[in-house]
């Protein structure tokens, strides 16, 4: 694959969500990426459904999520011929990705010690539940209790007597893409160096550094947020407005925008309590039943061309089938074909960077376990000589 990372070969000996999707995306720039899973069974995620596809449906729509552009090897650390095998790759790659808990890779004989004395060079990605050191850096940590443990839930939901988790797995995915950001970081550095480092970030870093205002509320306001259900918790309006005939988001995130909003639904703009951002916020609940009042005369479709019309940011609230039906969806790359060895043609959710003047990248498919098993060591041997 053309791309970036072109000559990069990353060993990806993650599993679940947060450590394959930070290999996935430097997959997606052209990196080698080889999944090392164990022969039993795999991944974890590739029993995680439903649903659950191909002629024999053991095929898990999780996994595919999360491991194009991957090739597969199948490899017992525990073995000493495994350990062997992942010595040899080691010496070969410039990036390893691991999640196990901490300490786990010390015991299986790789401890970053050993990686940097097989590959100097080796850029080595960790990442964690809670941190790699402190009072609970050896907790296990799956994104909803990193979600929770946190701050996310306390922030999402309808009020803050009913903490959500947030729909996608969130930490999970920050924790990858801090992960990548911070391998690319690493390989650029080792260009004037010559010498690979360790990157270690967590689910509850990547939560905790995603907080932004609501984070300074706090630590310099002094105020605690708390949820807000489906509106901002500094600006007003921003945010989701019942309609005729469903919900439609209207934002309005200056007192121009806001004239315009308050002329096209016949609010007088002027009233003392509407004036300003500040005030509009504190009379918040007023202000919405307003707005509901007049949205209810017309439909979503009507609401969305009028405030088109005058220039204000307003949206649907689409289900996911509508928004990969979308033309401005795949207009914009976000929907790839790839060619699965057992599914055939099939569609993923796609990578969310584009790079002018490159041509269209083919993507590679999600591996079967083991599929790549003979290819690698061929290449291995190869790279070896």
């Amino acid at each position: 694959m053309p791309g970036a990372l072109g000559d990069i070969v990353v060993l990806d000996l993650s599993r679940a969500l947060a450590g394959p999707h930070a290999a996935q995306m430097l997959g997606d720039l052209g990196a080698r990426v080889i999944k090392v899973e164990h022969p039993g069974g795999g991944d974890d995620s590739r029993g995680w459904g439903p649903p659950f596809v191909g002629p024999d449906g053991d095929i898990s729509t999780y996994f595919l999520a999360a491991n194009r552009n991957k090739q597969s090897i199948t490899v017992d650390l525990k073995s000493a011929e495994g350990k062997a095998l992942i010595e040899r790759l080691v010496r070969q790659s410039d990036v390893l990705i691991e999640n196990f808990r901490a300490g786990v890779l010390d015991r299986l004989g790789f401890p970053v010690e050993r990686l940097h004395e097989l590959n100097p060079r080796l850029v080595v990605l960790s990442i964690t539940g809670f941190g790699h050191d402190g009072p609970e850096g050896g907790r296990p940590g799956y994104d909803q209790i990193a979600q929770g443990e946190a701050g996310l839930m306390s922030l999402t939901g309808p009020s803050a007597d009913d903490p959500y988790r947030v729909g996608a797995s969130i930490a999970d995915l920050l924790g990858g893409i801090h992960g990548a950001y911070g391998v690319v970081a690493a390989l650029y550095e080792r260009e004037r160096t010559g010498r690979g480092k360790v990157v270690r970030t967590s689910l509850l870093a990547a939560v905790t550094g995603v907080h932004s205002y609501h984070g300074t509320a706090w630590t310099v306001g002094g105020q605690v947020p708390r949820a807000n259900g489906n509106h901002h918790a500094s600006i007003a309006p921003y945010g989701a407005f019942h309609c005729a005939d469903g919900m439609i988001q209207i934002t309005a995130a200056n007192d121009a925008q806001w004239q315009k909003v308050a002329a096209l639904l016949d609010i007088d703009p002027g009233i003392p309590r509407y004036a300003t951002n500040r005030e509009r916020f504190a009379h918040r609940d007023e202000l919405i039943a307003d707005m509901e009042q007049a949205l209810a005369k017309h439909d979503r479709a009507h609401w969305l061309a009028a405030l088109g019309e005058i220039g204000v940011p307003a949206g649907a609230i689409r289900s996911i089938d509508e928004v990969y039906a979308w033309e401005q969806t795949r207009s914009q790359g976000l929907l790839v074909e790839v060619d699965h060895s057992v599914l055939g043609t099939i569609e993923l959710p796609g990578p969310p960077l584009r790079f002018d003047g490159e041509p269209p990248v083919r993507h590679g498919a999600p591996p079967t376990l083991g599929q790549h098993n003979d290819e690698i060591l061929a290449w291995l041997e190869e790279r070896e000589r």
